[in-house]
This record gives structure tokens, sequence and C-alpha cells, in this order.
């Protein structure tokens, strides 16, 4: 991305699109009893709550009836059909892990299967976008993590801490280019989890060998322990490599939440909070709802003069629905240089905008 003179100037930016991830599906309700929703009516209520808030992207993850994360992709459903009757304008954002836990008591915690992640293509109705990693990772969230933010909480007890400090997200290059291709089929934009330039060097080359034929639209993961760590380095690199056409939305984890949204939103970039991220106001005080997270940054973000997105604007602003016809469209269309051609081969003309 090329930050030229005014790059800084709110009026030279898009409208802040916040993404709120109110479901917190690593927690157990008795973590956060007075924000964590259970019931289907409680979880669209929040939605609603994060939206009159500000958000404009809800980061959806499901519960059963006795709290825990579900896996059943009827219950994602039955949440899908609340949610776009309750927030028709907001963006919908399912989270491609699912959920990262155990079946039931004494089981181990992993990943899904590849056939029923894929089978997030399927989802009715059909949700705006699903995030997508590719590469896979080691995704130690304890690792940049201080003991004060999750004592007292069910991530202490040591068999659920040992099994998120020794996640892997798997993601191999013959399951993530085939997620791509149904969810493209279904008219459902991959989000892309970049967790470093190197996933997204990938997700170029998918682009540029036409798996990938839709807008670019990135989170930048900071939270470490196989991810960047959420330092302005990290960042700047990361945007040095990344077209100007690229919609990119900045994540960390715990305390560091915050000022790496603060950088986010005086960047130009997008911003995403919630209790999935951190559970706790910056002093440490006190626990902090996705709703008042969310009130933080349009707050923030208002005293740099920068307006916050409808969910229509949001919409706009992330190309939903969007899609183009072979590589040569979608490297324009999202600002990258064309694929390089032998020489003496003609290179394709690039429309005017």
């Amino acid at each position: 991305m090329n930050f030229l003179d005014g790059s800084l100037f709110p009026e030279n930016q898009d409208k802040l699109v916040i993404t709120a991830a109110p479901y917190g599906p690593e927690w157990m309700p008795s973590d956060f009893p007075e924000d964590i929703a259970v019931s289907i009516p409680e979880q669209v209520q929040k939605a609603v709550d994060c939206y009159n808030a500000g958000a404009t992207v809800l980061h959806v993850h499901v519960r059963e009836d006795d709290g825990k994360g579900s896996k059943r992709l009827s219950k994602f459903n039955e949440l899908l059909a609340g949610l776009r009757a309750a927030v028709p304008d907001m963006l919908l954002q399912v989270g491609g892990s699912i959920s990262f836990a155990p079946e039931n008591e004494g089981a181990a915690a992993k990943w899904l299967s590849d056939d029923t992640r894929h089978a997030l293509a399927e989802l009715t109705p059909k949700p705006d976008q699903v995030t997508v990693t590719v590469n896979t990772a080691q995704m130690n969230i304890f690792e940049h993590m201080t003991p004060a933010d999750y004592a007292g909480t069910s991530l202490a007890e040591p068999a659920t801490f040992n099994a998120y400090r020794d996640m892997v997200v798997p993601s191999n290059p013959s399951w993530y280019e085939e997620h791509i291709k149904r969810l493209t089929a279904a008219g459902i934009q991959s989000e892309f989890q970049c967790y470093n330039v190197n996933s997204f060097e990938t997700i170029e080359r998918l682009i540029r060998r036409g798996v990938y034929k839709g807008p670019l639209v990135l989170n930048w993961v900071a939270i470490s322990g196989g991810m960047d760590a959420p330092n302005i380095y990290n960042l700047a690199n990361f945007l040095r490599a990344v077209p100007d056409r690229a919609v990119v939305t900045v994540e960390s984890s715990m305390l560091n939440t915050l000022p790496v949204n603060m950088m986010g939103i005086a960047m130009g970039l997008h911003v995403r909070c919630g209790i999935e991220d951190n559970l706790w106001s910056q002093d440490r005080k006190s626990k902090m709802s996705t709703v008042k997270q969310v009130e933080q940054l349009v707050r923030i973000s208002r005293e740099f003069g920068r307006d916050i997105a409808s969910g229509k604007e949001a919409k706009r602003i992330c190309r939903i629905g969007e899609f183009y016809k072979d590589v040569d469209e979608t490297l324009a269309a999202n600002g990258f240089s064309p694929n390089r051609k032998p020489r003496g081969a003609a290179t394709p003309v690039r429309a005017a905008a």
C-alpha cells in the first residue's frame, strides 16, 4: 500500500469498517456470564446490539444450548437465519475454524475434518464471507498473553490450556484451493487470514494462477505464537507488500487489541474487536463487553475525524458479491501489476477506471 501525502487525512480514507467478534468460542459462559450469549435469541440480540453500537461486520460462531461451541452446521444455519432477519444490512462472516473444542468430556480438542470445513460453502442462508487460512501454522494463543489475561477462566484449566497452546491451524494446498473454489461457486467471499507476509504471498500466487478471482480482503492476525507479533514493524512490512485496493482489517489479542486498532484507524485500515479477542478494559480492572469495545472504537475514530461505515457501505467497501472473469481482471481490480509475459508477447491493456 502506498502512503502518499494526505494518506492520513480522514477525507482520503474509506469510512471505518468495524468487525465485532462477540461470541468468543474459546470461553465458557461462566467466564463472562454478563456478556456471553447462549440461546439463539440471545446470540441474535448480541448481533443487534453490536450493530447498533457501530459494528457492521459480524464474526460468527455459534453455541449449543449447554453453552459449548457448536460444530453442527444446522446450528449455524439456525443462527444465520435469525441474523439475516434481525440485522439484514450487517455483513455476516463465518469463522472458518467452525470450532476448535472437544466433542465431549475428556475428548481431545481438534479442528474438524476437511469435508466438514468444506461444507461451510453449503450454509443456508449463505454468509457474505467465510474466513480462510492459507498455509498450516502454529496458533499458540498464549504466547504473548500474561497469566492475568486468563486467570480464573476456563482457559486456565490445564487440559484446555495445553490444547490451545499446542493448537495448529491445518491448511494445506489441496484443502485451501478446493475450499476457495467451493466458496466462490456458492457466491461467498473468501476473507483471508494473514499471519505474516508469507501468508499474503501465497494468496497473491493463488490469484496470479487463477485459483481465486475475487476482491482481496485480508485480516492481519497479530497474536504471536506462530503469527505476526503486534508491532508497527511487522504491520509496515506486511502493508508494503499489499496492493492499494486491498481491504485490510487488523486483529490482535488481549491488551494489544486496542493499540493495534488505534494504529489501524489512523492508517486508514479497518478494525476488529470483541471478547473473542479480548476480555479486559485497558487497565484490566474489569471485563469489557463487545458492545463497549465497539463503542470505544467508534468514539476514537470520530476523534480522528474518520466516519463509521454503515452496513451497506461496509458491503460496498468489501466488494461483497463481486467476482472476476479471469486472472488479468482480478489482478487489475485488486491493484496488482499484470503477470509477466514471455518476451514479445502482448501485455493486456488495463481498462480505464
